[in-house]
C-alpha cells in the first residue's frame, strides 16, 4: 500500500509495511490512567484505539523526492531477522518491496537512506539477506546514521551483542555505504536534521524543504495521537522519559499553526497532518494523500 503527497517541489510516498494493533494503551504510555484514557476514548476510537484499547499504529517509510535526491526514511522491520516480537521474527513477505515498487521505485532508485534513529523497526530493510550474508538493500544509497544515535548501539554492541545493530547497521558501515553525522547536519538545501532527544539519545527529526519546512519527519517522537493532546504522556521504551516530553512539547510548539506537514512514523493512516493547538495540547489534523 502507498498514499502520496505533494508540498512545495517535493513529493512524499508512504511505504507501509504494517499497520494494525500494537500495545495496550495502558502499558505503552508512562502516566496514562484509566480515567483519562476513558475521558479520550471517543475521539481515540476506531481510528486509533481498538475496542480491547489497544493502541493501532503504521509502521511504515516514507520515500521523499526532492529535486535533487531521492530519499528513504526509516527502513521499518525487514525480512529474515530475529525479532522479540513474533509478527516481526523471520518473516518472509514480500509487502514492503512491492509497496516500494507500487509507489514506482526500486531499490536501486534510492540515493539516501536516513534513519530517525536505529530502533528495530526502522532499520529493518537497511539490509536483506543474500547467499546467507546481510548486504545493503538500496546498492546506490549512502546511509544518513546520526554519530551520537550510532555510537551509543555500537557501545552497547560491544558489551553486549544486539542483532538489531548486527543485522542492520553495521553490515551497512562494512560496506562502506554509511555517513555518520551530527544532529544538526544538511542535505544540499533541502534536508535538515533536527536534534529531538528522548525516545533515545540522539533521535533526530529529519525536516525537508528550500525555503523552510515543507515537511518533517517526526520519528519516534510520539507514536500515537494521545500523546499530540498530551504531549507529557511519554512512552514506557523511551530512554529518558521527561527530556522525551520536554522534546516532543517544544516540537508541537515549534510545528504548531504553520504549514509544514508532520509526517509521523505510526500514526494510523493517513498518518501526516498539520499541528494546530487544542487547548493545552496540540492535534495533528489529519492530510489525506
Amino acid at each position: 500500500m502507498t498514499l502520496t503527497l505533494t508540498v512545495g517541489d517535493l513529493t512524499i510516498h508512504r511505504i507501509i509495511e504494517a499497520e494494525g494493533r500494537f500495545l495496550p494503551a495502558l502499558e505503552m504510555l508512562a502516566g496514562l490512567t484509566p480515567e483519562l484514557l476513558a475521558e479520550n476514548r471517543h475521539w481515540l476510537q476506531p481510528h486509533a484505539l481498538d475496542p480491547d484499547d489497544v493502541f493501532k499504529l503504521c509502521f511504515q517509510s516514507y520515500v521523499v523526492r526532492t529535486p535533487h535526491h531521492t530519499i528513504l526514511v526509516d527502513s521499518c522491520i525487514g525480512n529474515d531477522k530475529p525479532r522479540g516480537r513474533a509478527e516481526w521474527s523471520m518473516k518472509t513477505d514480500d509487502t514492503y518491496l512491492r509497496a516500494l515498487k507500487a509507489a514506482g521505485f526500486a531499490v536501486e532508485d534510492i540515493d539516501y537512506v536516513m534513519c530517525t534513529h536505529l530502533h528495530v523497526d526502522h532499520v529493518g530493510w537497511n539490509t536483506r539477506l543474500e547467499s546467507g550474508r546481510w548486504v545493503p538493500t538500496f546498492p546506490n544509497a549512502r546511509y544518513i546514521f546520526g554519530k551520537q544515535e550510532h555510537d551509543h548501539w555500537a557501545a552497547l554492541h560491544a558489551t553486549k551483542p544486539n542483532p538489531v545493530y548486527g543485522d542492520s547497521v553495521l553490515p551497512v558501515i562494512e560496506a562502506n555505504k554509511a555517513d555518520l553525522v551530527n544532529n544538526d547536519h544538511q542535505l544540499g538545501d533541502h534536508v535538515r536534521l533536527l536534534a529531538t532527544p528522548g525516545h533515545t539519545p540522539g533521535h533526530v527529526a529529519i525536516c525537508f524543504g528550500a525555503k523552510g519546512d515543507d515537511a518533517v519527519m517526526s520519528g519516534d517522537l510520539m507514536h500515537t495521537p494521545l500523546q499530540t493532546r498530551y504531549p507529557e504522556l511519554s512512552a514506557n521504551f523511551d530512554t529518558d522519559k521527561a527530556q522525551a516530553a520536554a522534546t516532543r512539547r517544544s516540537f508541537l510548539e515549534r510545528y504548531c499553526d504553520t504549514r509544514t506537514l508532520c509526517c509521523t512514523a505510526h500514526f494510523p493512516s493517513p498518518s501526516v497532518g498539520r499541528i494546530t493547538r487544542w487547548g493545552d495540547g496540540f492535534t495533528c489534523d489529519a492530510v489525506a494523500g
